[in-house]
């Protein structure tokens, strides 16, 4: 495993509610990234309990989490360092419940 997997795996394991995105949760830069955001406080998550990676200021971290989740877009939520999915994956298990169950499922 590469330092950049490392570094993410640790982030990822060590924290319950991780958003790898653009920008940060007070001051998203692209829409998917505050769409996401959007969606957690939605689910009654407060944003300054998760833990966000700002894709924009790390080119390592912002290519190796693509390899890490296997996954091609920003951003990626993991809870309890599960991968959940992007904004769309999100957005579908918020309007189902699902999302509100995995999130309340971490405490």
């Amino acid at each position: 495993m590469s330092d950049t997997q490392q570094r993410i795996d640790e982030l990822v394991k060590s924290n319950e509610i991780v958003l790898f995105m653009k920008g940060n949760a007070s001051f998203p830069q692209c829409g998917f990234s505050g769409r996401a955001i959007q969606i957690l406080k939605a689910s009654g998550v407060d944003p300054k309990t998760v833990k966000t990676v700002n894709v924009l200021e790390d080119a390592e971290i912002r290519a190796g989490i693509k390899d890490y989740s296997n996954w091609p877009t920003i951003p990626q939520l993991y809870v309890k360092g599960e991968f959940i999915g992007g904004s769309d994956i999100m957005m579908e298990m918020y309007e189902s419940g699902e999302l509100k169950q995995v999130l309340e499922a971490q405490g």
